[in-house]
């Protein structure tokens, strides 16, 4: 039997057509000595239920193939198993991959999968969800859903995106959250709060990158009240790289918060995701709970 069980995203971001890209697969994994079990799933329950299945069997890999919400959803069924996650970054953005030097070239990063070099990093955690990157609330959860709703109106995703921002920040009201830190309540009026797993840099070129993930944290960052125009200004800083803390958001460095709104219940995004969630909001680390592989090169 295959020692790796490989779950595709037929909804990724990959050139391919699926059966062209399972054979090409089939191909990469076999040069470098791997036998493998492909799985193609057309949704995200697809996605989760051979996530499920792959952790209960005997396979002792589990690739997760696809974006960001791919890896993740793939990850939180094998996290408190002895499976090991391997990652093929067929998304858009694949921001975990890059945060652990994984390839984005998909032969390239077979080649890692198939060298078996692992390391254990971080997970966060709201209301008992897992995530690999990161979870807000307040204006991109709504910016997402309006964008999943453009694309099902045929818009492509940039403009789709570009679209609902602007749409969402025109009917944008900010939130009012009461923030439970160490043993300290903050009361704040924020568009934004979002919780990073592991600290995110904030610096020019560096906007969205991580230089570890096992560092046992949780960052998070609430933006400053602000009109819309102040929001437009901001997402050309964050654009360009020139966001600035103290100008433009608080950080804080912390293993666990819980959040209360007005709200009893909110949209939350994590990893690229919506999902409708019950207040209040308890977020936690969990440290090096998931074992991935990595380049033997790899720093992070």
């Amino acid at each position: 039997m295959p020692t790796t069980a490989v779950i595709i995203n037929a909804g990724s971001g990959a050139d391919s057509d699926t059966d062209e890209l399972k054979q090409r697969l089939l191909e990469a994994f076999g040069a470098n000595g791997v036998e493998t079990e492909i799985t193609i799933a057309e949704s995200g329950e697809e996605i989760v239920e051979a996530a499920k299945q792959a952790a209960r069997s005997d396979y002792k890999i589990i690739v997760a193939g696809g974006g960001d919400g791919t890896v993740s959803a793939v990850a939180s069924e094998i996290i408190g198993t002895d499976k090991t996650l391997g990652v093929l970054p067929l998304g858009t953005l694949n921001h975990f991959a890059k945060d652990l030097q994984i390839p984005l070239d998909m032969e390239e990063a077979v080649r890692v999968i198939s060298k078996n070099h692992t390391r254990e990093v971080d997970v966060g955690e709201i209301n008992g969800r897992i995530f690999i990157n990161n979870s807000s609330i307040g204006l991109y959860p709504n910016i997402v859903r309006q964008r999943e709703r453009h694309q099902k109106s045929g818009y492509g995703k940039w403009f789709a995106f570009v679209r609902a921002t602007i749409e969402t920040v025109r009917r944008y009201t900010p939130l009012h959250v009461k923030l439970k830190i160490e043993g300290k309540e903050i009361m704040r009026r924020t568009p934004v709060v979002f919780v990073g797993n592991n600290e995110y840099e904030m610096e020019i070129f560096n906007v969205g990158g991580r230089k570890c993930l096992d560092a046992g944290k949780l960052s998070l960052y609430l933006l400053h009240r602000t009109g819309k125009f102040g929001l437009l200004r901001i997402a050309l800083r964050t654009l360009f790289g020139r966001l600035r803390q103290a100008k433009d958001f608080e950080a804080f460095c912390i293993e666990e918060i819980k959040i209360e709104t007005r709200r009893k219940r909110l949209p939350v995004a994590f990893d690229g995701e919506v999902e409708t969630m019950n207040a209040p909001l308890c977020y936690r680390v969990r440290p090096l709970a998931l074992r991935v592989i990595v380049p033997e090169n790899s720093e992070k």
